[in-house]
């Protein structure tokens, strides 16, 4: 049996989605198949959509989704028709980094995540019987129905709305991740975020969470920076405005620097600045989403200071998101807040508004 569903297909590198009608098989073995109730957009969709990775054409895009399980294949033991799930990044399971609970680290995760490959076919749609690439992520969520697989879908419990919980599986999870996972601070130690995007600001709060002091923000965009404090953090920097960012944290701090920064900009001149930042012996996390060549004052590096990059937030997404989940609804981790909608219909709209820094993070709701 197949499935007519409605999807945004990039058909060529750096143009416009176009919304399709596709056939998506049944699911088989361990795959599942998910009503999508929405989807979040990422930067790494973005910077794909232009050539970043590879990937094959044409493609479903999309690795933020959230919605309704409708089948399961053969081997599904732990989901069911009518769960509400998540779905994250794939893993595969076996290898050295997912059997020590690092999923985020597999050693395959590049594969499974941009290949476009399934584990048990090429590809689950067609479009007027010509294969059309998905499984990005091991989802391809900018559609309103997927495959995914048992390992990359997390159940979540009913009372929480669908509508927005898409995010959570990448952006979210992958700033909170970086400070609750990965730095796992003290209470009263100081941190600098360099970049008040999704990942940024889901940083602030798990900071907050964290009970760190000072949290130092910095970027170029007054709302954004304005928001930041809004959830949160200390001192806003407007690096649009200030000459020497570096200089400006050593001051807050009492010339000392700071004990932890995260930089989410992958801009090599930020990402030195954020480890200029730091104090004797303090982390510099860069979760930029690397790509770019960076150098690093040996010196300073002397230290006893440290960079470190991190995927996901380190997260193991079944033990994660449930637990972010629960920080939100305790209103410690309000991600709602930074979220903007969108029809799928309108997902270049809200490419072009998210890459003009207009909006936060766009998420995509389903017909």
């Amino acid at each position: 049996m197949s499935h007519s569903i409605s999807a945004a297909v990039l058909h060529e590198l750096s143009t416009p989605f176009r919304l399709e009608t596709l056939t998506l098989e049944d699911p088989v073995d361990d795959e599942i198949l998910v009503r999508i109730v929405s989807a979040g957009i990422c930067h790494t969709d973005i910077k794909v959509s232009k050539g970043y990775a590879g990937v094959p054409l044409p493609v479903v895009l999309g690795h933020e989704g959230a919605g309704i399980v409708e089948q399961t294949g053969k081997r599904v033991m732990t989901l069911v028709p009518g769960d509400h799930v998540l779905l994250t990044f794939d893993s595969c399971g076996s290898c050295p980094q997912c059997s020590t609970d690092h999923p985020a680290y597999c050693d395959n995760g590049q594969t499974l995540s941009f290949s476009c490959l399934g584990r048990h076919r090429m590809s689950p749609l067609t479009l007027n019987s010509e294969r059309v690439y998905g499984n990005f992520f091991g989802q391809s969520c900018f559609a309103s129905h997927v495959i995914s697989n048992e390992r990359n879908t997390v159940k979540v419990d009913d009372e929480f709305p669908l509508e927005k919980l898409g995010p959570l599986g990448c952006g979210f999870q992958t700033g909170a991740g970086a400070i609750l996972k990965v730095l796992q601070p003290s209470s009263g130690q100081s941190l600098a975020i360099f970049g008040a995007g999704n990942v940024g600001l889901s940083a602030v709060m798990a900071a907050v969470i964290a009970g760190l002091d000072p949290i130092i923000v910095v970027d170029k965009n007054v709302k954004r920076l304005a928001m930041a404090q809004k959830l949160g953090a200390s001192h806003a920097i407007d690096a649009g405005n200030e000459a020497d960012t570096v200089a400006q944290i050593h001051r807050i701090t009492g010339n000392i620097g700071v004990n932890y920064s995260l930089d989410t900009t992958n801009s090599p001149a930020l990402v030195r600045q954020a480890f200029e930042s730091l104090a004797n012996r303090g982390s510099c996390i860069h979760s930029g989403g690397g790509g770019k060549d960076l150098t690093f004052p040996g010196t300073h590096l002397l230290h006893g200071r440290s960079v470190q990059g991190v995927i996901q937030g380190d997260s193991n997404p079944r033990v994660f998101i449930p637990q972010l989940l629960n920080y939100y609804r305790d209103g410690l981790f309000p991600f709602d807040q930074l979220l903007s909608f969108y029809p799928l219909a309108e997902i270049n709209r809200a490419v072009a508004e998210m890459s003009a820094g207009q909006v936060i993070k766009p998420v995509l709701q389903m017909p």
